[in-house]
């Protein structure tokens, strides 16, 4: 396979969306497994719209992806510079040349005369087209123009005839001549537009296979026929398959979150969202789910990239998760953790690697690293007095007469003696288990209840243990209180 070079042109609105990454991923994945270039740029020329800070946020969510580029903003390249702010003389001098050659012209029409060509179009019951000048205004014109007030842009002149390009996921895709126009390529503050400095950063940054959502498929005859105004080659194409969510409606925050980094804060695996990602809209074949990002590169190939609609299902990256949090070792996990702790307001230090592979181990069977502080951050917390689950306090304090109330304070006393280990501690419950007669529960769940508020949190020995010794007796002390 040829080597292709492949690229990434995030517009920096705000945090990576769910199908940006997918569509990174897959332009990744595609040069490294033929040896070409990958490369991010930042399309940031919707001044309207554009956020600064989040060119940061999405360089720092594709590298928790494990996305690496080959040229970019951030590291440079022999074809930058990769922010098209910084880009505007070279599409200038293009935009100057199809003036030259008569493949384009100004035009000022008003927003409101636009409007009315539209609405006249509609109620004609007409494809709405713009009405090409005759004769084409002259740069005069367009001074003049601008001298009264109105808005000056560059149209494209499209030639006649259909338009038809070759995409390896969607086969030949063809526009009508009649569903053609003269489209903008320069806006009235001078910016290109998308159309126009995409087609030409992707022709000087050797760009030869474009991989993007099909959304853009219906833009593509506009950027052919730009390549073909300007003597570009023409790349290979592969669109993705749209991601809706599970109803089939359109992906959208209306079902929570659909950020990459909101995945990473509610402590997802980033390798789990690329395993789960890479199958949205691409199947492996040999029913084969479960993939690293280096068996997915070994993989890959775009004539598996389907044409049907991709389903974001939230349950199954869960199932994802948990069986790549099962499959994680021991430092990969601790590294992970440590990660989500640096992004979250928590109350576990993030400093004690001897500690956090406690809480780990505790935790067995989390399911994303969100669990861990939901089952054990009460733990961790200075306050003494905390709130209790009334359902808890009523089945495991209030129950048989009050017993685990009488429980408890026996609990205070032996436990003010104990030394503060899980072995001790453990032991301690197991003893008097033994001598009432009781099981584990009727001695254990009056103390979760009287530190945690609840009856879930690890072991009963971690549990003390990571509270300490002064917060349990504490704890238990206010508990008690309560019932007087």
């Amino acid at each position: 396979m040829d080597k292709l070079n492949t690229r990434f042109p995030p517009s920096p609105t705000g945090y990576l969306h769910v199908g940006g990454a997918r569509t990174a991923l897959f332009g990744f994945v595609m040069a490294r497994k033929t040896g070409g270039r990958f490369v991010l740029r930042i399309e940031d020329t919707d001044r309207a719209r554009h956020d600064e800070s989040a060119v940061d946020k999405i360089i720092e969510d594709l590298h928790w992806l494990g996305i690496q580029w080959d040229q970019g903003p951030d590291i440079g390249g022999e074809n930058g510079p990769y922010r098209q702010s910084e880009r505007l003389d070279v599409y200038r001098r293009y935009v100057e040349k199809l003036l030259e050659d008569g493949k384009a012209y100004y035009a000022f029409d008003t927003s409101e005369e636009l409007d009315s060509l539209r609405a006249a179009a509609q109620e004609a019951k007409q494809n709405f087209t713009y009405p090409r000048p005759d004769p084409l205004p002259t740069a005069q014109d367009a001074e003049k123009a601008r001298d009264q007030g109105r808005p000056v842009v560059v149209r494209f002149l499209c030639p006649d005839g259909d338009v038809t390009i070759t995409d390896d996921a969607f086969g030949q895709v063809t526009m009508p001549s009649d569903q053609t126009d003269d489209f903008i390529i320069q806006k009235a503050d001078a910016y290109p537009t998308y159309h126009l400095a995409n087609v030409i950063d992707d022709a000087l940054m050797g760009v030869n296979y474009i991989m993007r959502g099909q959304e853009f498929l219906g833009q593509s005859w506009r950027h052919k026929l730009l390549r073909q105004a300007m003597g570009f080659d023409e790349p290979g194409y592969c669109h993705l398959p749209l991601i809706m969510d599970v109803q089939g409606r359109k992906l959208s925050k209306r079902d929570g979150d659909v950020e990459v980094f909101a995945f990473r804060k509610a402590g997802y695996l980033p390798e789990a969202m690329v395993n789960y990602l890479a199958l949205l809209g691409w199947n492996p074949g040999n029913d084969i789910e479960r993939f690293s990002l280096d068996e997915l590169i070994e993989m890959f190939a775009p004539e598996r990239v389907g044409r049907t609609n991709a389903k974001f299902d939230r349950d199954k990256l869960l199932a994802f998760n948990t069986d790549a949090i099962a499959a994680a070792g021991e430092d990969r996990l601790l590294e992970a953790f440590k990660d989500y702790l640096s992004i979250n307001d928590t109350p576990i230090p993030g400093d004690d690697d001897g500690l956090l592979r406690r809480i780990l181990q505790a935790n067995k069977g989390f399911r994303t690293f969100a669990d861990i502080i939901s089952k054990s951050g009460i733990l961790f917390d200075d306050e003494a007095v905390i709130e209790y689950d009334p359902k808890a306090v009523k089945k495991w304090l209030n129950k048989g007469e009050g017993a685990g109330w009488t429980m408890l304070a026996e609990l205070r006393r032996s436990l003010a003696e104990c030394d503060w280990t899980v072995e001790a501690i453990e032991q301690l419950i197991a003893d008097i288990c033994e001598q009432k007669e009781i099981g584990m529960g009727k001695v254990a769940q009056p103390i979760r209840v009287a530190v945690a508020g609840r009856a879930v949190s690890p072991s009963i020995g971690d549990t003390l243990t990571f509270l300490g010794k002064e917060k349990t007796l504490q704890r238990i002390d206010n508990c008690l209180a309560i019932r007087s």
